[in-house]
C-alpha cells in the first residue's frame, strides 16, 4: 500500500478528483466539527497547535475525521499521554472522531513485516544480502525481469526494481475490486507483466513486501501473518491489532472511512477485502497499538542493536511516492523535524479512505495519527505532515498558512 500519493497519482489510482465541497462540509453535524480531546490541560507542549492543525485538515482540507495520540516519556502526569481529534468518525450517526478507534493502517504493516524479517536475520535464518531466488526460485522471473540478483535487503528498502502491481490499469478504479480475494503469487505475477522502473532508483512497491511474506513462509513454514501475531502482536498486548483475512468488515469500535469517486460523490469505503495488500498493508490496528509497537521497536525491545541499525540505514526516496525530505530504511521512514533531528516511523493509506501514521521523535516522544479520508492534494498532504511535526516539536513548530 502506498504511504503518500502525489496529486496526479491520487487522481489516477484512487479517483480523488476534487476536494470535498463546501456543500458536503455543511452537512457534517456541528458537534462533529468541534475538536475533542482528553481531560489533560492545554499546557502540554504543542497541544493547542496540534488541535489547530487537526482543524485545518477537517475544516480546510475536507478530511472527514482526524485524531492524534501523543505520548511523551519525559512529561509528567496527563501530559505524558494525550489525545486530540476533530471531525466525524461516522457520517451516518455523527459520532465524533476519537483516537481509540480501530482503522485500517495500510503500509504501516510494512514495518511489522520488516521487523519480522530482521528478527529472522538475527536468528541466522535469513541474510539481508542473499538473493531471494535461492529460496523462491523462478518467482521473480518474467518478460524483461531477471529476479535472480534481487536481495532481501533490496525488497525491504524498495530498491529491488520490481514494479508495483498497484500500478496496473485495473487499480485505477480499486472500488471495482474491493470484495475480491487475491493471492500473493498472482499479484507478484501481475507486477512482472508491467514495465520495469528505472534501474538503480528507489521505487516504492508493495510487491516487495508480498515477496517477503512468501519468503517468510518458505523459511519458517508459517505465514508472515501468523509469525507477526506470535512474535509481536500477542507479546506486546496489541489487542486492537489483527489480520482481517477475507473479512471485509472492521471488528470492534472503529471509524468509518470515506473516499471520493471520479464523479465527485463521497462513498463509504470501510468494508474492503484486504487480501490484495497482505503482508504489505492489510493490518487493522489503533493509534494506541501502533504507538506501543513503534516504541518497542525503536527502543530496542524487538530487535538486537545490529538489526535495528540496519533498519535505520536509509536511502533517498522519490518524493512522488513518499514526501519531500523522506528517506527510506528497511521498513522505516525517516523525516526531518522543524525543531531538529528526525522522526522514525511509517505511514499507510488504503483505497477505502483510512490513513495512518506512527512516528517516534529523537527524545522518545511519539505520535500516532488516524484519518478516515485520504488527503487529496499535495497541500492537504503537507497539512497532514504538519500535524506530525507539530505534535513532536511542541511549542517550537511554525504553522502553515492558508488562503
Amino acid at each position: 500500500m502506498p504511504t503518500f500519493l502525489s496529486p496526479s497519482r491520487t487522481r489516477r489510482r484512487f479517483g480523488l478528483l476534487a476536494l470535498v465541497t463546501a456543500t458536503v462540509l455543511a452537512g457534517v453535524p456541528a458537534a462533529a466539527a468541534r475538536a475533542s480531546g482528553s481531560a489533560a490541560g492545554d499546557d502540554c507542549g504543542g497541544r493547542e497547535q496540534t488541535r489547530r492543525a487537526l482543524r485545518v485538515l477537517t475544516d480546510h482540507d475536507g478530511i472527514t475525521g482526524a485524531a492524534v495520540l501523543v505520548t511523551d516519556p519525559a512529561a509528567d502526569g496527563p501530559c505524558g499521554r494525550w489525545t486530540e481529534s476533530a471531525g466525524t468518525a461516522d457520517l451516518r450517526t455523527g459520532r465524533p472522531m476519537t483516537a481509540t478507534d480501530r482503522l485500517r493502517v495500510g503500509s504501516v504493516t510494512k514495518t511489522f513485516t520488516a521487523a519480522l524479517v530482521l528478527r529472522l536475520v538475527a536468528e541466522h535464518k535469513l541474510s539481508l544480502d542473499e538473493p531471494v531466488g535461492r529460496r523462491l526460485p523462478g518467482l521473480l522471473d518474467g518478460p524483461g525481469h531477471d529476479g535472480r540478483p534481487i536481495t532481501v535487503r533490496q525488497l525491504l528498502q524498495h530498491t529491488s526494481g520490481l514494479p508495483d502491481y498497484l500500478d496496473a490499469p485495473e487499480w485505477a478504479h480499486p472500488e471495482r475490486l474491493r470484495y475480491r480475494h487475491f493471492e500473493p503469487r498472482d499479484l507478484v505475477g501481475r507486477a512482472l507483466e508491467l514495465p520495469r522502473p528505472p534501474q538503480d532508483t528507489w521505487h516504492y512497491a508493495t510487491t516487495n513486501y508480498l515477496v517477503l511474506g512468501l519468503l517468510v513462509r518458505e523459511v519458517t513454514g508459517r505465514s508472515a501473518e501468523a509469525e507477526i501475531e506470535r512474535r509481536f502482536i500477542k507479546p506486546l498486548g496489541l489487542h486492537d491489532t489483527y489480520w482481517p483475512g477475507d473479512g471485509t468488515r472492521v471488528r470492534g469500535p472503529h471509524s468509518r472511512s470515506y473516499f471520493t469517486r471520479a464523479d465527485g460523490d463521497r462513498v463509504d469505503g470501510t468494508d474492503w477485502n484486504m487480501t490484495f495488500a497482505g503482508a504489505g498493508g492489510a493490518l487493522v490496528s489503533s493509534p494506541g497499538d501502533l504507538t506501543r509497537f513503534a516504541t518497542a521497536l525503536l527502543d530496542g525491545r524487538l530487535l538486537p542493536p545490529a538489526q535495528l541499525a540496519e533498519m535505520r540505514r536509509t536511502v533517498a526516496a522519490d518524493p512522488d511516492r513518499l514526501w519531500p525530505g523522506g528517506r527510506y530504511g528497511l521498513g522505516l521512514i525517516s523525516t526531518p523535524l522543524s525543531c531538529g533531528g528526525a522522526w522514525w516511523g511509517h505511514a499507510g493509506t488504503v483505497p477505502g479512505g483510512h490513513r495512518a501514521l506512527v512516528a517516534v521523535g529523537p527524545g522518545g516522544r511519539s505520535v500516532a495519527v488516524a484519518l478516515n479520508t485520504v488527503p487529496g492534494t499535495l497541500p492537504a498532504e503537507l497539512d497532514f505532515l504538519d500535524v506530525v511535526d507539530t505534535s513532536l516539536c511542541g511549542d517550537g513548530t511554525s504553522e502553515r498558512t492558508h488562503p
